[in-house]
Parts: C-alpha cells; structure tokens; sequence
C-alpha cells in the first residue's frame, strides 16, 4: 500500500509503516525482530549485528554531481558520483523496500529555528528508527512538515552484489544527494552514518546562511560563560564536555551565528570503551532504557564489559540529552570565551595544554592534527597519526577556508581564548590522565592559567604553562617525560616535518602570519637542549 508519509519520495510498501513510534515501542519491535537484545542497565544492545562494518566507511561515501553542488569541496573526502548511478541505485531501494516493514521518524536538527533542519528517517531497521529518535531532536513536532528538509533512507540489507557496475567502491555506501535532499545509506548497520549523513548536510547548507558548522562539543559554566571543545571522534569531546561542573549543550556538532552556539541534536554519541563510573560519571549513568549500545560486549548476566573492545575499539551508545541531568535542553548557548581544540598525539610530543595566538589558531584548525582511533573508521586497529582539517575533515562538505574564515572573525569579535589539548600520550607510552587533563581544562576556563608565565616551545610554537594546580609541573613540558631527550628530538622533528608537509596545500589560501606559525625542523642536538 502506499502511505502518507512516503508518497512525497515515491516509497510503496505492501507491509507496515511504522511512524515516529515512541522509544519503548521502537525497543519492543527490536526485541520482537531479533535487531538486539536488552542490556542490564536496560539499554538495547545491538552486538555484532553490523556485519562488518563497526565504525564509518568513509571511503565509500559519495556526493551525487546535480546543479546544487557548486560549492562542494572534491576531492578525496567529497568524491563525486554520476546523477545516472544514483537514479538506478535510488529505484533500486525503492523496490527493496516494497516488501518490507518501515519505520518512519520525523525531527530536526539545529536547535536555532532560523538554522533548524527537518529530517525524516526512513528505515527498514527498528533499532535505526530509535537511533534517530535518541539522537535528533523530536521536541518540535507542531513544526512538522509534510515534505521534510532532508531525507535519510537506511536500506542497510540490501543485497549489492553487482556494487562495481554503479561505480561503487564496494557493497557499502552513501551517498548525499542535495538536489533530491536525500541520503541513501545501503551495506551497514552502523548508526553513525545516520548521524554524520545528516552533518555533512548542515556542513554544507548553514555557511551559505552566515553559519559556521562545527565539529564541536559545548558546554556552560553557571554564569552562562560557553566553551568549545574540537576534535576528531575519540579525542575526548564527549567525555570532557560532560562535567558535572558545567551544563552540556551537546557533545558533537553545533553552529555559530550572531546570536551565539546550538546543537544540531537532541541527543549524544559516546565511545564507551574504557568508559568507567568513576572518569565519566554522567555518560556511565545515561546509558539506560531508552538508549542504545552498538559492539558492547556483556558477560553471561548481559552486564556490559567496558574494557573489551574484542567486537571493535569502536563501541558505542546513544542517548537523549535528557538524560545528561545538567544538560541545557534548549541546546543553545552564548559566544563561547574559550575554544579547545583536543589532539590525541600519538606521537607524545605535544604539551598536555598550551594557549594559542590567533594566528596560530588558524594554523592548526587548518591542520587538524590528531591520532585515529582505533574501530573509528572501518580498517583501523591501531591508532594512527593524521590530519583532518577543521578537526572534522570526512564531514566538512566545503573548502576548509570557509570554516577556517568563519572562525577566526568570530574569534575576533568575541575575543575568545584558543587552547591546544593533548588528550593522547606523552613520553611514558601512557595515556595523559583524564584527571590531569580536566584539571587544566578547569584552569584555563576559571582563568588561573592568566596568571602563570609561558615559554614557547622551540619547535611547534605555541605557549606552554609553566605551572598549573593540581597538575605535577614535570608533565607541562612533555621532554620530561622522556628518558630519551635525543629521541624526543627526532620524534618532535618527524612530526614538524608532517604539519609542514601536510599545510602546503593550504599556504595559498592563508596570510603570511599563518604560515609563520609552521614548526621549525631543528637539528637533533639543538631540539633537545632548546627543550
């Protein structure tokens, strides 16, 4: 039968058509199909039913050529693909889903109405219908419009054996279509394609509305000051902008316009691996009926085994911001008087913190220098060092230069503090301390890192504390932490050369000023005693 709510797509199905379904309802069609089982903390458990795909599968991501896609950055990360293709494979979902049961979910992203997005889901899942419910924004339903702004259909079982005779890169894809305002998303259970699909829109319509689209947690302080936290998944947005100090605004993607920041969702997307009640007390306590958990394994009692990552280092949860106790539910905040951009320095040579001059603020926005995770992104199994400019690069749909531009007049006008986070390791091969790190994300908002003197490292530039409380001295200047200076040298010297290697493609579209602010490569002996 055809319905309503697919006819403007032209979707007809012969079976159920589920629409915008409450939670609970949503859980008990998963359990009823088998999509997952409950957890002992009462979330749906979707383990090891995503094939094999655990995290993004950016390589086979595509943006469809039409008339509404001049402004499309191409190249690797926006590969264009053929109008023709699309039509045949758009036809193609429409038929596999006239004999299955679909789930509709209708809401928005971008919390600011003049900035705000309708999205409609339509999924042949009952757990992808839920995802969307957790993690959009379902609080404007008398705002509803027959035909939405944007449209996500997830066909994530359709067979695609014959992928090489589209052009595909295999069975896997997804593919953003801005003239049809339509994402098809085929060959992955994974529920962040939904999310980052939806993104890549926002990334690629708000600019041209004098938005700036950021790859960004936020929170506030009690007196209403905002903070941003950039960085690439698993550097710890979600975890630091989760304090129990501060109220949340949201933990990954917000906008900035005259009138402050929003978030694009109504819900959160955590790692939860190493998650602990002790490090992450807000994130542990949200994970509940109503939520989801992605790859988490459970003992023979269904009670989630955090610390195994035997599925992927990739696992995951999904959870409505209400659940985060302090978190500002209308999702919006003012400009931000703080900005950290978070790196996970596989290489530990970074300062766990060091301030930023504007220009060299644009300098490693542009560069986006941080590890990828392990099970981030499909083929990674061990961290490894990359560059993703504006800390978001898979999902910026537009020149870096837009957003770079964006940034730094903001910056400018609201004369906002820029700090450079390592929340990866440091010379003894472990991990910086959460504890350490919250410390001085806590000194620099409250302003007791005003009051301390700096020194330029020698090499990357920026200004490194000499002191802050509650964080031992020796760890501020990572040469400490190595036994081995003479190799810090080298190590610090290989990563200069990759941000300077790395940055040549950007040096046309960027001041001198900028460009000053390259590391400087020095000989071995000289790097370690300048340290």
């Amino acid at each position: 039968m055809s319905t309503n709510v697919l006819d403007y797509i032209g979707i007809k199905t012969n079976k159920n058509v589920y629409v915008n379904l409450p939670a609970a309802q949503l859980v008990e069609e998963a359990l009823l199909r088998k999509e997952g089982k409950l957890a002992s903390n009462g979330a749906l458990l979707i383990a090891g039913n995503n094939g094999n795909r655990f995290g993004r599968s950016p390589n086979d991501r595509f943006v469809v050529e039409t008339n509404n896609t001049d402004g499309v950055w191409w190249g690797d990360v926006n590969k264009p693909f053929p109008k023709e293709s699309w039509d045949r494979l758009f036809t193609k979902a429409k038929n596999y889903l006239a004999d299955k049961d679909i789930f509709v979910f209708d809401g928005f992203a971008g919390a600011d109405e003049s900035n705000s997005l309708q999205v409609r889901v339509i999924a042949e899942k009952a757990w992808h219908a839920l995802f969307a419910t957790t993690l959009f924004i379902d609080t404007k339903s008398n705002l509803l419009k027959e035909t939405p702004g944007f449209t996500v259909i997830n066909v994530c079982d359709m067979p695609m054996p014959d992928f090489k005779d589209y052009g595909l890169n295999s069975e896997v894809f997804v593919l953003l279509n801005f003239e049809a305002k339509t994402i098809l998303i085929c060959g992955t259970h994974y529920g962040g394609e939904i999310k980052k699909g939806i993104f890549s829109v926002m990334n690629y319509l708000l600019p041209a509305k004098g938005t700036l689209t950021m790859h960004c947690s936020a929170n506030v302080s009690h007196d209403d000051k905002s903070a941003l936290f950039f960085g690439l998944s698993g550097t710890g947005k979600t975890t630091l902008s989760a304090d129990p100090n501060r109220r949340l605004i949201g933990d990954d993607e917000h906008g900035w316009n005259d009138k402050g920041i929003f978030n694009f969702e109504g819900g959160c997307y955590a790692k939860c691996i190493k998650l602990s009640k002790e490090n992450e007390p807000q994130i542990y306590n949200a994970i509940r009926f109503g939520s989801v958990l992605e790859n988490v394994v459970v003992d023979k009692n269904r009670v989630p085994d955090y610390d195994d990552g035997s599925i992927t280092e990739n696992s995951r949860v999904t959870y409505p911001t209400s659940y985060i106790d302090n978190c500002i539910q209308e999702g919006t905040g003012g400009h931000p008087t703080d900005i950290f951009f978070l790196t996970a320095d596989a290489f530990g040579v970074l300062p766990p913190i060091s301030k930023l001059t504007p220009a060299q603020a644009m300098y490693h926005f542009l560069s986006g220098y941080t590890a990828k995770l392990a099970g981030t992104e499909a083929g990674v199994t061990e961290p490894q060092a990359t560059f993703s400019t504006c800390f978001g690069a898979p999902f910026m749909v537009r020149h870096p230069s837009v957003y770079a531009q964006m940034l730094a007049e903001r910056m400018k006008k609201h004369n906002t503090h820029i700090w450079l986070v390592n929340t990866g390791w440091n010379g003894t091969g472990k991990r910086i301390s959460i504890k350490h790190t919250r410390a001085l994300l806590t000194a620099a908002l409250n302003g007791d890192l005003e009051k301390v003197k700096y020194n330029p490292d020698p090499i990357f530039k920026i200004l490194v504390p000499e002191s802050c409380p509650e964080v031992p001295t020796e760890i501020l200047n990572p040469i400490n932490t190595w036994t081995d200076k003479a190799k810090f040298a080298e190590v610090a010297n290989d990563l200069a050369k990759r941000f300077n290697k790395n940055f040549e493609k950007y040096a046309s579209e960027t001041s001198e000023e900028v460009r000053a602010q390259a590391p400087v490569v020095k000989e071995a002996k000289a790097a370690a005693a300048g340290n």
